[in-house]
């Protein structure tokens, strides 16, 4: 799941601060047994669809939160996490923040918005890194309600079909090379 040298660029960064807890649990996952889950996630779904992605490939993820406005500002969204994982023959290697992008072109963080415009922007500059197997664009409660779903009893549910449920509800967006083809059978 993930490299034993597994690469942190941009660890300090801002946007690295929601990942480290993501990390945390990845690394307990992938050290627990076959019957360990956490919020519905096991190993062997990690590994099951890390394994069917491109030898080498990125996968980026972007979700953005509606801040309340003030007396000053109006209603607005915030990027909350965005990162570009690297995956190497079924094993991410390494992991860093949108920020990590701006050598590769991409503007600053504070400046994106959640339009197909910057989608796409971040998805170029990802590219430096690897093909974009998948890029998911989600709003964060989205992004919660998947993160954190579980099954009425504790134990792993399908993350794809509820992933692809919340994608045909329109709360996020889906894109990348391996989209089209993707089934939803696991």
């Amino acid at each position: 799941m993930l490299a034993e040298e597994l690469l942190i660029i941009d660890g300090d960064a801002p946007l690295f601060r929601p990942l480290r807890p993501l990390i945390d649990n990845a690394l307990r996952l992938e050290r627990s047994d076959d019957a360990y889950s956490w919020h519905g996630w096991n190993r062997a779904q990690i590994e099951r669809f890390l394994m069917l992605l491109p030898p080498l490939c990125s996968l980026v993820v972007g979700v953005w939160e509606t801040l309340p406005g003030d007396s000053e500002m109006a209603e607005h969204e915030k990027l909350a996490l965005g990162c570009v994982c690297e995956v190497r023959n079924g094993e991410v290697r390494t992991i860093r923040t949108f920020e990590a992008l701006a050598e590769a072109g991409l503007k600053a963080v504070d400046q994106l918005d959640p339009g197909i415009e910057d989608a796409l922007e971040i998805m170029r500059a990802a590219r430096s890194i690897a093909p974009v197997a998948y890029a998911l664009f989600i709003e964060k409660t989205a992004w919660d309600e998947w993160l954190f779903a579980s099954a009425p009893d504790g134990s792993v549910v399908d993350k794809g079909d509820a992933l692809a449920a919340i994608a045909r509800a329109g709360r996020c967006v889906l894109m990348g090379s391996q989209v089209a083809g993707h089934n939803h059978a696991h």
